[in-house]
C-alpha cells in the first residue's frame, strides 16, 4: 500500500506507520511537507482544518507531480477548549483516491489557563521553551508530550493514536460509514 503524508516530521511519519501496520501489510509511506493554510498554533475548529487542509494540498501536489498513492494523510495539532478546558489535540485526516474521508483525534493534554493566551499568540513550542529551557531534541523527537509525561508518551504515541482513530471508517466498511 502506498501513503502518503503531508510532513517532512519523522515522529509523525513513524506514528502514521505504525498505525497503519496494525491493519494492513507492505506500508510505503513517504513524507512531503505541504501547508496546513491555518496559523502556526490552530485553535478550535482550525485544527481540522489544517489537517484536511494538508490532505487537499498534498492530493494536489501528488496530481500536479504524477504521483500515486492509496491514501493521503494529514495531521495537525492544536490549542481548543471545546469541552470547556483548554487542551492540545492532534486531528487526523485520511482520505483515498476518491473524495471519502475519515479523521479521528489523538489523545488531548490539559494547558495551564496561565500560557493559554501566549500559546494562542505564539505556538506550544515557543511557550514550552520558555517555561521548560529550549531542547532542540524535542522538537525532532518525543515532542513536549514526552517532557511533560516525563517519557511515558511521545508525539509519535499521540500520532499513531490519532491515525488508528482515524482508520476506523476504514477497516469497518459500511458498517461504520455515513
Amino acid at each position: 500500500m502506498k501513503v502518503l503524508i503531508a510532513t517532512k516530521n519523522q515522529g509523525k511519519i513513524e506514528g502514521a506507520k505504525r498505525a497503519l501496520e496494525h491493519y494492513f501489510k507492505d506500508i510505503e509511506i513517504k513524507g512531503i511537507p505541504v501547508g496546513s493554510n491555518v496559523p502556526d498554533q490552530p485553535v478550535n475548529k482550525e485544527i481540522y482544518d489544517g489537517a484536511k487542509n494538508r490532505v487537499r494540498n498534498l492530493k494536489k501536489y501528488a496530481k500536479e507531480n504524477n504521483i500515486s498513492a492509496d491514501l493521503f494523510l494529514g495531521i495537525e495539532s492544536g490549542i481548543n477548549d471545546l469541552l470547556g478546558r483548554w487542551m492540545i489535540t492532534n486531528i487526523a485526516v485520511i482520505e483515498d483516491n476518491g473524495d471519502f474521508e475519515s479523521y479521528g483525534t489523538s489523545a488531548s493534554f490539559p494547558v495551564p489557563y496561565s500560557i493559554v493566551q501566549k500559546v494562542i499568540d505564539t505556538n506550544l513550542s515557543e511557550v514550552m521553551d520558555m517555561i521548560f529551557e529550549e531542547d532542540k531534541e524535542r522538537h525532532n523527537h518525543g515532542g513536549g508530550i514526552q517532557l511533560l509525561t516525563h517519557d511515558k508518551v511521545s508525539r509519535i504515541d499521540l500520532t499513531e493514536e490519532a491515525f488508528i482513530m482515524a482508520l476506523t471508517k476504514y477497516i469497518n466498511g459500511e458498517k461504520w460509514r455515513d
